[in-house]
């Protein structure tokens, strides 16, 4: 076991490299760079005050440098804990994304509950009544989730919250918590605003994993292991959950670490905006169409860490489950 995590973690190491030279190469391929539009409007205003910050950036960053040498620069900055500076913020790019972060993954594991809860028994009693009423029901409502565009859900749930619940809509805190110190009441007025935006992003994954579920399990139910467990004498509650299930949910623990989390933790852009979250989602979009290299590649290299962490315990939870699956 020790053995299998030691070379997943190499691999993950290697893979990171060459995921940070891909996204430095391609954030670099548009002409011009943030700081060449930045100095531009600068001395078009007339100030000189601030190209000596400018020259600094340039300076620190190599910005006048070959494209490998700048690479060098970032990457043995970033092997060091300094992830650089974000040029539209001014600010250190490791605390833009630590403010947004914590809330991205708060959101995420709110999500991720959700999802779980409602998606597992459900696709289990789609799969034990099969073409029963109830299973068309939960099967048009899937359909219907898959099709929802997030941002068109993000506006009618924003429109009953202020109408018919009368609540506030938009960002994770009424505006007197905001820039409160955390305390019982923060938290307390972050979980009323954070079951909003929890729904709006558990409602494809919950319609995904509810199919998914389903036709795990009634391919499950029939295979002759589930016969044998009948045979026995097992009730059909036990047979069904205690054996059936912990085969057919195995899938659902591929897609969680592979695309669950970190595709939740980035977030829908545009519900988020839509929505006034301090995600890290919008940040990156910004970051991309302003060519903040620094920040957008920071972004971007840490997405695809949580990835790879994501299938690692994936791989683990799996062998967890299924004692035929042996990591090694």
């Amino acid at each position: 076991m020790f053995a299998y995590i030691a070379r997943r973690l190499i691999y993950m190491a290697v893979m990171l490299v060459l995921v940070s030279f891909v996204s430095f190469l391609i954030i670099e391929l548009p002409p011009g760079d943030f700081l060449t539009q930045k100095l531009q409007e600068l001395q078009a205003r007339g100030d000189r005050s601030a190209e000596m910050r400018i020259e600094e950036y340039r300076l620190r960053y190599g910005l006048d440098k070959p494209l490998l040498e700048r690479y060098w620069i970032w990457i043995t900055h970033m092997a060091k804990g300094d992830f650089g500076d974000s040029f539209r913020f001014e600010r250190p790019v490791t605390e833009i994304i630590g403010q947004r972060l914590g809330f991205s993954v708060i959101l995420a594991l709110a999500t991720i509950l959700i999802v779980w809860v409602l998606a597992i028994p459900i696709g289990v009693y789609s799969a034990t009544h099969q073409y029963s009423f109830g299973d068309q029901l939960f099967t048009t409502i899937s359909f219907i989730g898959l099709g929802m565009p997030g941002f068109l859900l993000a506006l009618i749930i924003m429109f009953f919250a202020m109408v018919v619940l009368g609540q506030e809509v938009g960002g994770l805190f009424s505006r007197e918590f905001e820039r409160a110190p955390w305390s019982w009441a923060k938290v307390l007025d972050l979980l009323k605003h954070l079951w909003i935006p929890a729904l709006i992003s558990a409602v494809t994954g919950t319609a995904s994993l509810i199919r998914i579920m389903r036709g795990n399990l009634l391919d499950t139910l029939g295979q002759p292991f589930v016969e044998a467990a009948r045979a026995r004498g097992l009730k059909g509650n036990t047979v069904t959950w205690k054996h059936a299930v912990r085969v057919a949910i195995t899938p659902l623990v591929v897609i969680l670490g592979s695309e669950s989390l970190p595709s939740i933790i980035a977030g829908d852009a545009l519900v988020a905006t839509v929505l006034n979250l301090p995600t890290v989602g919008p940040v990156y979009v910004d970051a991309l169409t302003t060519q903040d290299m620094y920040l957008a590649g920071t972004v971007l290299v840490a997405f695809v860490g949580m990835t790879m962490v994501g299938n690692l315990f994936a791989d683990l939870a799996l062998a967890a489950l299924d004692p035929r699956i042996r990591l090694e």
